[in-house]
């Protein structure tokens, strides 16, 4: 599924979810359509500015399932910041993030792009707080491993939790922004 509403393309949209969406809704930080987790829905339209353009870099979590295993070297090299290209053909050079080797949680639920558990694979967290095109896909790719899975697991305190695939989850304006960390959204 994509992260929106229409498409020309025929393709799994949102509006095939059996839920009652309000009119103007849209998708804030969406995700492709070979990623999985939490998708932020909101009618209020200042979201996206606030933030993902705010001064005050917000922190998203991703749980990413490579191909082979991950040392610890790569880590710090994830930690660190990797060269990675960007739209136009440049080199970028990622911020400093969060990352660690984490077993599967059992709350996550099998899919058919998942590595077989026979098979050498590696499972991480990552948290950026920038957002570049794939960045997450392409930063695990720089240091050499293949991203087979990726699943966004919060943004800031924002979390998915047990929140199953498809399924919507209602949130309070105060308590959503709360948990986003956004104070001045009066």
């Amino acid at each position: 599924m994509v992260s929106q509403f229409i498409s020309p393309d025929k393709v799994g949209l949102l509006g095939d979810i059996d839920f009652d969406f309000p009119e103007g809704i849209h998708a804030i930080g969406r995700l492709d359509n070979h990623s999985e987790g939490l998708l932020i829905l909101t009618t209020n339209k200042r979201v996206t500015k606030l933030l993902f353009e705010s001064k005050v870099p917000h922190k998203r979590t991703y749980l990413v399932q490579v191909k082979h295993e991950v040392t610890d070297e790569t880590i710090e090299q994830l930690k660190k910041g990797v060269s990675i290209q960007i739209k136009g053909g440049g080199d970028y050079i990622t911020s400093p993030c969060e990352a660690a080797i984490v077993d599967r949680p059992p709350i996550i639920t099998a899919s058919e792009n998942e590595i077989k558990e026979h098979l050498p694979h590696t499972w991480l967290t990552i948290t950026v707080t920038e957002g570049k095109f794939h960045q997450v896909r392409k930063m695990v790719k720089a240091v050499a491993h293949r991203c087979k899975r990726l699943i966004r697991l919060s943004i800031e305190d924002l979390t998915l939790d047990d929140l199953q695939p498809g399924c919507v989850k209602e949130i309070e304006e105060t308590e959503f922004f709360t948990k986003l960390r956004i104070d001045n959204w009066k």
